[in-house]
């Protein structure tokens, strides 16, 4: 993998937001020019839309999106302590805008959705419910920084609790669930469910069933892999087993790396909007500091 043309590429193409996200991890950027960029995604209710997650354009507060945000945060270290920030999320997310109140569910599609451009999988169908993505990160933090932590801890535990019901799950589902279980875990609270039940462990399980095993398919179709998970973050769920996919991946990236030094995205929209093709640009340079983050920390 070139770096160097890596970096190039993403310091040329990128939005602001990941600009700052780049120059926080590789060049002494602050943090703040981090929250600077992310709070002009935020909404007057204190939650965040606006085509954040560049495959939904929808202007309005959605769950999803504000759990975006809060993987930004937390990338950057800046979840670490109540802040004003956090206490504008928490007062979005207690207003439950957007969630089931019967379910105990943040929903994964709303219904505003379908009136901006956006990807199929955006479209709300039934109750708009996904398993616990999500509802067990956006939980999580409310344990963390809400007053109402008991409410929210019988929802993470309800989560965690499910996880051996779940035969099959994506990544972007597990991801909620490492997000959360690391947010709770660095405010002191431990995800303690039935006896016997370890959390971690059922987690590191789960991400060697999730992570693709065939390494033909990385970069050429859609299919988790590890820079997926460990771009920085959640390392301490990295096990014997996942290694050498990690080291085989990291072998791979310089032939997928296209001669302008971004990578590509492997989805599609499958619908007729024409905004797809900006998508697809301010995704490129968000996924080629996914893998340059993955290859500095994996060597």
């Amino acid at each position: 993998m070139d770096t160097l043309k890596a970096s190039n590429f993403i310091k040329n193409n990128a939005r602001p937001l990941e600009k700052a996200l780049y120059s926080y991890f590789y060049e002494n950027g602050t943090r703040g020019k981090v929250i600077h960029e992310l709070l002009k995604y935020m909404n007057d209710d204190c939650g965040f839309g606006n085509a954040l997650e560049p495959d939904n354009w929808n202007r309005n507060s959605t769950p999803i999106t504000v759990n975006d945000a809060v993987m930004t945060l937390f990338k950057t270290g800046a979840l670490d302590e109540k802040s004003r920030l956090t206490d504008r999320i928490a007062h979005y997310l207690s207003s439950h805008d957007g969630f089931d109140e019967d379910k105990k569910r943040w929903l994964f599609a709303v219904e505003s959705n379908k009136d901006f451009p956006h990807a199929v999988w955006w479209e709300k169908k039934g109750d708009g419910i996904r398993g616990f993505n999500p509802t067990v990160s956006l939980a999580a933090f409310m344990c963390c920084f809400s007053e109402e932590r008991s409410y929210y801890m019988q929802i993470v535990l309800e989560a965690f609790q499910s996880l051996s019901e779940q035969e099959e799950m994506i990544a972007d589902d597990l991801k909620c669930y490492l997000l959360a279980y690391e947010l709770m875990e660095r405010h002191g609270m431990a995800v303690i469910g039935d006896s016997g039940f370890d959390a971690k462990n059922f987690l590191c399980k789960k991400l060697g069933q999730v992570i693709c095993g065939d390494i033909s398919k990385y970069g050429v179709e859609y299919v988790p892999v590890p820079s997926d998970f460990f771009c920085g973050i959640f390392g301490q769920f990295i096990t014997d087993d996942i290694r050498p996919l990690i080291k085989a991946e990291r072998e791979v990236l310089g032939s997928l790396q296209l001669d302008d030094g971004g990578f590509d995205i492997s989805w599609q929209w499958h619908n007729d909007y024409e905004e797809f093709g900006q998508a697809r640009e301010w995704w490129r340079p968000r996924v080629t500091l996914d893998k340059l983050l993955f290859y500095k920390y994996n060597a």
